[in-house]
Parts: C-alpha cells; structure tokens; sequence
C-alpha cells in the first residue's frame, strides 16, 4: 500500500467516526421540535361506555417555558370529536369532547403543577409534568351502546395551546408568533366497534 492510499483511508475512517458522532449524538438535538405531536390514539371499549386512551409528545418552546418559569400559567386544550360519516345526509356527531390542562410553576417550592379540571398535581420537574399531560385517559367520551356493533366511525384528536387564556399583555405578543402557537395536527383514525 502506498502512502497517498494510507493518508486516504485515515480521511475516511475520521469521516466515518465523525458521521457516527453526528448520528449519536447532535442528530437528535437537531431532531427536537418544539410543539405538540399525536404518538397514538385509540377508542377503548368499556363495561360502562367508551374510552380514550392517547399518548402525545410535548415540548415547550423556549419562549413558552421562559414565560412558564416567570410565573405565567399555560393553557392546553385536548379536543376529540367521534363522527359516523353518512352518505345520505350530514356526518352525525356522536360526541365533542374537551379538556383543558393548566400547566403552572411555582417561584416559592420550585414545582411545576398541571391541572385538570378541579384536580391538580405537583412536579419536581418540567419534563415530569409535561409527561403527565402526554398520557390521556379520558373515561366515558360515549355511553355504552353509542356506537353500533360493525358501524364504522371517524375519531379525531388535538392538543393546543390555548392563547385566549394567557394574560392580556402576552395576547398582543402572540399574534403572527412561531413561538406561541403550539397545536397538534388533527390526528383522525377509524374506530370499528
């Protein structure tokens, strides 16, 4: 072997280590969007009614978690809606649901709290409390026999920041903003009973 074709392969072998760092390491920093994304949904039948089960992925853009460390309580709202497409008429709407998370921290015990409905729980950490909110499990969205055995329905899911709940002062902020608007895309999917 020559020298030219040795110095060659040294180039490449440090190519393809670097490559491999890239890939372990950075490659999921880069890969780390801010927002809201559906991972998995699913209409789970019960004894007592019908049941939604989700997992989302949530990460806060830095505006938001500045915003959210300096006191300011952030609003999401889940929204799931159960449709039966019908050729002859209009979709009928079987049900329209809505949650709304309230996501706080807390300057005196150094907590972060999310809030759901009159409940509410604290978290040591941010990532904690975001990893709460990602898991639904909404109980009864329809009543036992809502849907018809072999019927096919559309279901369809969000999650968003809700901006009409920020203080008045961040609602003139937020308009035209990338770091606040903060939605899932609707995630649909066909429930078959």
């Amino acid at each position: 072997m020559t020298a030219s074709s040795m110095r060659c392969c040294r180039r490449l072998s440090r190519l393809a280590a670097l490559a491999a760092f890239w890939l372990a390491f950075a490659a999921p920093l880069v890969a780390r969007a801010d927002g809201i994304e559906v991972q998995k949904a699913a209409v789970i039948t019960a004894e007592d009614g019908y049941t939604l089960e989700a997992e989302f992925e949530i990460t806060l853009t830095s505006v938001l978690e500045d915003v959210l460390n300096k006191g300011v309580p952030l609003y999401f709202t889940l929204e799931f809606e159960l449709i039966r497409p019908r050729w002859y008429w209009f979709n009928q709407k079987i049900t329209n649901v809505r949650q709304q998370y309230r996501l706080s921290y807390n300057a005196l015990t150094r907590q972060y709290r999310v809030g759901v409905g009159k409940l509410y729980q604290n978290f040591a950490s941010l990532s904690e409390g975001l990893a709460f909110m990602s898991r639904v499990r909404m109980r009864e969205i329809a009543e036992a026999g809502a849907l018809s055995k072999g019927g096919s329905y559309t279901a369809a899911l969000r999650m968003r920041l809700d901006t009409s709940q920020l203080p008045r002062l961040f609602q003139v902020t937020v308009v035209g903003s990338r770091d606040w608007s903060m939605s899932s895309d609707w995630h649909r999917w066909t429930v078959s009973p």
